[in-house]
């Protein structure tokens, strides 16, 4: 395919996209005529073949092929209604996916469409990475406090240990940090953090930011006290979870969060990458 071909297709279809409450669209009347199908019927043939693999891959079709009326222009200023579909990204990739391969436009969207929705794949993984890896850094950033915190309060380093263990015996059901990190086949020389789940890295951080609020409220002196306040927090923590049926010495181990902090540096670099698929070459 010439390159001035893809760049005018490429143009094309990103000025038949519009936004419909919040979410990028294309009408399947104006995609039946960018992707060169001159009939309604033959081209409504393809898009009921993309709505079953919509189905396959148990997607909802209702969130993808939104059924609407438009009205156009006839003749002698008359006019008409006629069916059109409102069409996702996603559904129009799996369109052109069923689409006549032989058509140019057909070959030009199966990897447009391709490329743009794997780009948003990327997005919404990084999102969640970036997620668990913002939970980690705020749970490192309070346990600091706590620990400097205890240090004026008479409490050294092995007594924060104490401290935070017997707080994660009561937030994992009776299992200490040590017993914890067996479970899970953490080593020994890793903080157990590092390899939670965003849902119990953040619960471990609302019991540390209690503990933190009230040994200042209440101006809280040694380990015994501190360490009441800290498994107290964290066991009303855990009830909390139980409500909505979470046990967080149930829940598997996540990622490796330094291996994490490497797959989103990788994200970054391959949005980047894909990106340059939609920037015009410019002219020698």
């Amino acid at each position: 395919m010439k390159k001035e071909l893809i760049i005018k297709l490429r143009k094309t279809f990103e000025e038949a996209a519009f936004d419909y409450q919040g979410v990028e669209c294309w009408s399947a009347r104006e995609l039946q005529v960018l992707l060169n199908y001159t009939e309604w019927r033959n081209f409504e043939n393809v898009i009921n073949k993309a709505k079953d693999s919509c189905k396959t891959a148990k997607q909802e079709i209702c969130n993808h092929f939104v059924d609407v009326n438009k009205t156009i222009k006839m003749p002698k200023n008359a006019e008409k209604e006629i069916s059109d579909i409102l069409l996702t990204r996603y559904a129009c990739y799996l369109i052109a996916q069923n689409g006549d391969p032989r058509k140019e436009e057909i070959a030009f969207a199966q990897s447009y469409f391709a490329i743009q929705t794997r780009k948003q794949e990327i997005l919404e993984e990084r999102i969640l990475l970036a997620e668990r890896l913002e939970a980690r850094e705020k749970l490192t950033a309070t346990e600091t406090e706590l620990s400097e915190l205890i240090y004026e309060k008479g409490v050294d380093n092995s007594g924060f240990a104490r401290i935070r263990s017997k707080g994660d015996c009561a937030l994992f059901g009776g299992n200490n940090t040590s017993e914890m990190k067996r479970k899970l086949g953490i080593p020994d020389n890793r903080p157990l953090a590092d390899f939670l789940p965003t849902i119990t890295i953040k619960a471990k951080d609302l019991a540390t930011e209690i503990t933190n609020f009230n040994v200042k409220k209440n101006d809280l002196y040694g380990e015994n006290s501190i360490t009441n306040e800290h498994i107290k927090n964290n066991k009303e923590v855990r009830d909390l979870l139980g409500k909505s049926g979470i046990k967080p010495e149930e829940l598997p181990p996540e990622e490796d969060i330094k291996k994490l902090a490497r797959k989103v540096k990788a994200n970054e670099k391959e949005i980047a990458k894909t990106n340059s698929f939609n920037k015009t070459p410019k002219k020698k």
